[in-house]
């Protein structure tokens, strides 16, 4: 070989080495490929701030507030809501959305860190906040449940906050007991008893609906932490055999099974099922294309409780099947989001962080489902509403903040993979 071969030969590996090391002596920038995408050879950029989880988050609460408004407006015609303005419920939410974002701005500050070592107070908090609420005298009743604190401005739920605490605990708890997964009693028994003592608490109120997102939140994290298989599905047996129990046990509950069972018959139509009916004839009426915005005929007191648990009912009939879809979309997009954060943060030994943010992607993703599942008929009535949409000043803080610790953990991830610290 000729000596301006080798010359050659030895130019090509000494310019190798510096694109390996950017310049820097024995420095070679391993890339991590969850979040770098090949794009024709083009520098790959990470952001500091994941925009689009914001807009999208933002758009789900702008369509909430309009279709808020839309479902509410005609509820002074009620003689229960006489004295209401038409924008009342249209005011508070918008004040439910301020005191969300600012709490988010708030918490999005705060290292996730600092919430690890929060995590068992808070689901203290939470518990000593649902034995209050049981309390004459402490806890508001309406409609028969004693769910709420009020607190001047607005009627704090204490089951939002647990939701937060239960993804919170279960996470921190799943990290300490790592070692072991595979022991019942060290790893899921503690655990399955706390779960049992929110459940009697929320029962009480009573808030079934409720239980059934913190199980689901509870259980999700369990398994994503890695408990064995055959006891998780023993936890889980156990948990639809207690469900069964408490419908076979209780007529009221049992009444709502028969009803969504058989919602047109004459038996249930003006009874149990009055909701159900009333919001499959929105949806029938909204078609492909819906009947436009505030044109809804089933919001003027036919569908009790339209700004509330069934405001995709309303959504279906003023914007149609394609409004719906584009809810659908935008949720199932957002739990992905939120998983994908997850699972990049136990990718750089972020246990607390990932199973935390997988256990907000189950409660947004779960509760949405739940909702819709209850609006189209497909699933047993429950008082859940639609996360970031539906009125519930409680309701909205709560998602703000669980969503703004979520984007402060994709925040500390990029800052990692930076080589930066978290």
């Amino acid at each position: 070989m000729s000596t301006a071969a080798t010359l050659s030969l030895k130019n090509l590996g000494e310019r190798l080495r510096s694109l390996l090391s950017g310049g820097k002596e024995g420095a070679v920038d391993v890339p991590v490929r969850e979040w770098v995408s090949p794009n024709a050879g083009q520098p790959t950029r990470i952001q500091g701030l994941d925009l689009t989880l914001i807009w999208v988050t933002l758009a789900l609460m702008g369509l909430g507030l309009l279709m808020v408004y839309s479902a509410s407006i005609a509820m002074p015609d009620n003689p229960r809501f006489a004295k209401y303005l038409p924008t009342h419920f249209l005011t508070r939410h918008i004040v439910a959305l301020v005191f969300g974002l600012i709490a988010a701005l708030i918490t999005v500050q705060v290292p996730v860190s600092t919430w690890e070592r929060l995590a068992p107070w808070m689901f203290v908090v939470s518990l000593v906040l649902l034995v209050a609420v049981l309390i004459p005298g402490i806890g508001k009743v309406v409609y028969g449940a004693r769910r709420w604190l009020p607190l001047g401005v607005m009627n704090f739920q204490p089951s939002e906050l647990a939701k937060m605490a239960i993804a919170m605990y279960a996470a921190s708890y799943m990290m300490r007991k790592m070692d072991a997964r595979e022991n019942f009693f060290k790893a899921v028994w503690p655990m399955a008893m706390a779960l049992a003592i929110v459940g009697v608490l929320l029962l009480a109120e009573p808030d079934m609906g409720a239980f059934m997102v913190i199980a689901a939140i509870a259980m999700g994290i369990l398994f994503l932490g890695g408990v064995n298989g055959r006891m998780f599905f023993l936890i889980v047996a156990v948990l639809v055999g207690a469900f069964v129990l408490m419908i076979a046990f209780s007529d009221f509950r049992r009444e709502r099974i028969f009803a969504y069972l058989n919602p047109w018959d004459e038996k249930y139509a003006q009874g149990k099922a009055y909701q159900l009916t009333h919001s499959l004839i929105a949806f029938g009426r909204g078609e492909w294309f819906g009947q436009g915005l505030g044109s809804s005929v089933e919001k003027l007191h036919y569908l009790p409780e339209a700004h509330t648990d069934f405001l995709l009912a309303v959504i279906g009939e003023e914007l149609g099947f394609v409004g719906v879809a584009l809810v659908i979309i935008a949720f199932f997009w957002l739990s992905r989001r939120l998983f994908h954060i997850g699972r990049q943060a136990v990718a750089l030994d972020r246990v607390f962080a990932g199973l935390y943010a997988q256990g907000i992607g189950i409660w947004m993703g779960g509760q949405a489902f739940i909702n819709m599942g209850v609006n189209l008929g497909a699933l047993p009535t429950k008082g859940l509403t639609l996360p970031l949409m539906s009125f519930g000043g409680s309701a909205i803080l709560m998602n703000c903040v669980a969503l703004a610790i979520v984007l402060r953990i994709d925040i500390e991830n990029r800052a990692l993979m930076r080589g930066g610290r978290a």
